[in-house]
């Protein structure tokens, strides 16, 4: 077991000394996946193809409970963890979710807690959980042309709708970022139109490079468009000026538009990978631990909480696998034949 020396407090949290892993990576950050289930079928994430209605989705009681969320969430707060993000699938497809929200907000007020969403349901959801204590929300959309976008999201649902989800976040004061995944030949013609949309509204847009996650989106190198591309881009239009990170593990590189204070941010997974700051662990929804977003395998953490294994058994477990973890497919990538490995898909794990 732990040695009770490492155990100190911090901001009045019961933690350990820095965790790292076997390249001195802290852990910092944790993903939670609440369902499986998504009510969109993006190409680059659940291909309709793929997960049509005979696809075998979790059932219910195969799926953590907020409760098991919540004591997990708890013992990787003691491990160092200080941001916790909600995913899916789509998170929001899970009822009552700002329950959860609620029980992890009363872990610690030093938390930051952040949801990830495609952004439909936020009219009906935004006032619930920004009280229940959610702070920010990164909602996806990958373009602002409804043909282009009802194409990628394969179920015909318009912008509005997205848009409509933005509107409420921002009207409940939730810190707000946009994400959009760029293909080429697919939405690449997008960028400039949600460039200048999302800075005249004062919101930070991100661009993320198509990633091969998981084993049916079909990735090739060839449909991605290198951040450097979408920066020249934008920049010969709207001059950018770069940030320094907030933080280290900071995945997105950070500009503002020459003049104001709104940002835009790239996140190269495959041209520029980060592997070596990556400080974060993911929870997939029926409760396996991977300690990365491309990984082939996981651990079951499910199983130990329903066998009534104690706290202290499973958080000694988890330091274990968090200091012999030493992912880095990205910056090796070159080096797998990506079509042959079983991947975890993005939809299980979350982004």
């Amino acid at each position: 077991m732990f040695d009770k020396m490492d155990v100190i407090y911090e901001k009045g949290i019961l933690m350990m000394h820095e965790l790292k892993d076997i390249l001195s990576r802290p852990l910092k950050d944790l993903r939670i996946s609440v369902t499986d289930q998504c009510n969109f079928r993006c190409n680059y994430c659940m291909p309709k193809e793929i997960f049509d209605k005979d696809y075998p989705f979790l059932k219910k009681d195969e799926l953590l409970s907020f409760d098991e969320m919540t004591r997990l969430a708890s013992l990787f707060v003691t491990l160092g963890v200080r941001k916790i993000r909600i995913t899916g699938g789509e998170p929001l497809l899970r009822k009552n979710l700002h329950q959860l929200i609620k029980q992890l907000s009363n872990l610690s007020s030093e938390l930051d807690i952040a949801l990830t969403t495609n952004g439909v349901f936020l009219p009906q959801t935004a006032k619930l959980l920004k009280e229940a204590g959610l702070k920010r929300v990164n909602i996806s959309l990958d373009a602002l042309d409804d043909q282009v976008f009802k194409k990628m999201n394969g179920r015909q649902i318009e912008v509005k709708k997205v848009l409509n989800g933005i509107a409420t976040a921002k009207k409940e004061n939730l810190e707000v970022k946009i994400n959009m995944v760029v293909q080429k030949g697919v939405n690449d013609d997008q960028i400039l139109k949600m460039a200048h949309y999302f800075k005249d509204r004062n919101i930070t847009l991100r661009f993320i490079e198509f990633m091969d996650v998981g084993n049916t989106n079909g990735w090739k190198l060839s449909q991605v468009v290198p951040s450097r591309e979408i920066y020249q881009l934008i920049h010969n239009q709207i001059p950018l000026e770069p940030l320094n990170s907030n933080y280290f593990g900071e995945v997105a590189d950070r500009y503002r538009y020459k003049g104001t204070n709104v940002e835009v941010g790239f996140i190269s997974s495959v041209t520029s990978p980060f592997c070596h700051s990556c400080t974060r662990a993911r929870i997939s929804a029926d409760g396996t631990l991977y300690t990365c977003l491309f990984s082939c395998s996981g651990v079951s953490l499910k199983k130990w909480l329903r066998s009534n294994y104690s706290d202290e058994y499973i958080l000694e477990e988890m330091r274990k696998i968090w200091q012999k973890r030493h992912d880095r497919y990205s910056e090796m990538r070159s080096k797998f034949n990506s079509s042959k490995q079983k991947k975890i898909e993005m939809s299980y794990i979350g982004g």
